[in-house]
């Protein structure tokens, strides 16, 4: 981890922090840190700063805390991505937060198969956890808010056009234009949304819904990407010119 996430509950005092956790096991055997040694550290939903070790024993280690840096700024895009397989959900989960999207919607569609809405790494706890190693990997401490849609027309019909609102809204669907054809400039500057399909892209019937809704679809080009190697690649080019 390139940022030790600390937790209101690791608090003892004002400026002071008690760890005993996977955390300290890092801190020991990965940083190889000892009392004396400075470590980056971030408050989860807060302040990022450094920490002092002022204690270390086998069981925990007694931080000192200067929390007074902002969180990096980030990505002005909603994201809107069909359910991936659950192999790559947790992967994608991470790159999710450790490239600064801040607001997620995990949706079905015809090409995602239902038992994907059984996986335990939906569980609150499991995204919970997928989040914040993307987080600490990125040295940022502002959580994604994930939200699941388990019925596509209904989000896209009721929802989908409220969180477009008149902004940019963006498809990307292997059977569309290339994006120069456009006209945009990048990187993109304001609040936008993206939508990703599925592997294979959404069905004919789901894209029309799309793009009635307001979004705009757009190709990378003649290859087609896994889902997992397609969403870096668009925040990427989108967002960071």
């Amino acid at each position: 981890m390139n940022l030790v996430m600390l937790f209101e509950d690791d608090f003892v005092a004002p400026g002071r922090a008690v760890l005993s956790d996977r955390r300290l096991t890092h801190i020991r055997e990965i940083h190889r840190a000892g009392e004396g040694d400075r470590l980056r550290v971030g408050l989860l939903q807060g302040g990022i700063g450094s920490a002092l070790i002022e204690r270390m024993t086998e069981r925990e280690v007694t931080l000192a805390l200067t929390l007074q840096e902002a969180p990096p700024a980030p990505l002005p895009v909603t994201l809107i991505l069909a359910l991936p397989r659950p192999k790559m959900l947790k992967r994608c989960l991470g790159m999710v937060a450790e490239m600064g999207v801040k607001r997620l919607y995990l949706i079905n569609s015809v090409r995602v198969e239902k038992s994907y809405w059984q996986s335990p790494w939906l569980h609150p706890e499991k995204i919970h956890g997928s989040l914040l190693l993307g987080l600490e990997q990125a040295r940022d401490t502002m959580l994604p808010e994930v939200h699941l849609r388990r019925r596509f027309k209904p989000f896209v019909e009721d929802e989908l056009p409220g969180l477009i609102d008149s902004g940019l809204a963006l498809l990307a669907h292997p059977a569309a234009p290339g994006f120069s054809e456009l006209g945009l400039r990048l990187p993109l500057s304001g609040q936008s949304l993206l939508c990703i399909g599925p592997e294979g892209g959404f069905i004919p019937y789901e894209v029309g819904k799309l793009i009635s809704a307001g979004c705009r679809p757009f190709s990378l080009g003649a290859r087609i990407y896994r889902v997992e190697t397609a969403l870096p690649l668009l925040l990427g080019k989108l967002f960071s010119g």
